[in-house]
Formats: structure tokens, C-alpha cells, sequence
């Protein structure tokens, strides 16, 4: 399966769901073991993946499971749509969240996007590990990266 345009601008993270929902859910959620639940189940919205695009280029170094993230720069509406997989349901979770905040967005209004006051607001960086911790941040970097390329070229 060849990810297409449609594939992209299908994904329900970052339009369907959006950030409010996403702090919604946190602030409606008792403790932590139903937060992280729900993230999970966020991460179960990923759209599919295609395996082709599970090469080097694609791979986030930096985070402690395998993540691959790939992106689809739409000059019609100017937005940036992004593609995410791991290996690991906390960690694809995690991705959800920052698609939340991230996709389908203009690459300068992505690299304005104050991502680090999501995750404090949600309380993230004290309820996940050092090492997930640096894997959101390679995420979130690699993706600043494409969308300075963009804003570039």
C-alpha cells in the first residue's frame, strides 16, 4: 500500500479530533491509568501505514521503539499532512497527540505551534519516561525539520 493524498488528508488527528478534545478528555479523566487508556486509544486511530515507507529516511532516530513518520505537503491549501507509526501502543499513542496539534496545518503555522505548552498542560513529560520523553521531542523535531524544508523551498 502506497500512502496517498486521500490517505493524508483522511486522518482524523488534527481535524476530526482536535486538541480541545484531546485536553477534554484529560481534564474528564480521574487518574493516570485512564489517561494513559485513553492515549492508547488514541493511538489506535492512527490511519494505516504503509510498509514501503518503512525505510531510513522515515525512521525518527531518537526514540527508544521504532517510529516512522512520512508527510504529504498539499500546495493547494498550503497545509501539511503527516503520517506516523510505531511498534509500540503507548508510543503510537503519543504520536496521535501530536498529530492532534500538528497536522494538516500550514508549515509556518507549524513551526509556531507551542507544542511543549500542549504536553505541560497535559502533564505528559511527568507521566512518561525520560526516554519517551526524548522520542515525543524526536518527533516533534523531525517534523519542525520537514516543515522548514517547506517553508524553504
Amino acid at each position: 500500500m502506497t500512502a496517498t493524498e486521500q490517505d493524508f488528508k483522511n486522518n482524523p488527528l488534527g481535524t476530526q479530533t482536535t486538541v480541545g478534545d484531546v485536553t477534554d478528555a484529560f481534564e474528564f479523566l480521574d487518574d493516570w491509568e485512564e489517561r494513559y487508556a485513553y492515549i492508547i486509544d488514541l493511538g489506535k486511530q492512527l490511519p494505516a501505514f504503509p510498509d514501503e515507507a518503512r525505510v531510513e529516511d522515515n525512521y525518527v532516530h531518537g526514540c527508544q521503539s521504532q517510529v516512522w513518520l512520512i508527510h504529504h505537503y498539499d500546495e493547494a491549501s498550503g497545509k501539511l499532512f503527516l503520517l506516523i507509526d510505531s511498534d509500540a501502543m503507548i508510543v503510537r499513542g503519543l504520536a496521535a497527540i501530536i498529530l492532534v496539534a500538528l497536522n494538516g496545518k500550514s508549515p509556518r503555522e507549524l513551526l509556531t505551534t507551542d507544542i511543549d505548552e500542549l504536553f505541560e498542560s497535559l502533564d505528559l513529560f511527568r507521566h512518561i519516561s525520560p526516554t519517551r520523553g526524548n522520542g515525543l521531542r524526536a518527533m516533534v523535531g523531525k517534523i519542525r525539520d520537514i516543515a522548514a524544508a517547506e517553508v524553504a523551498a
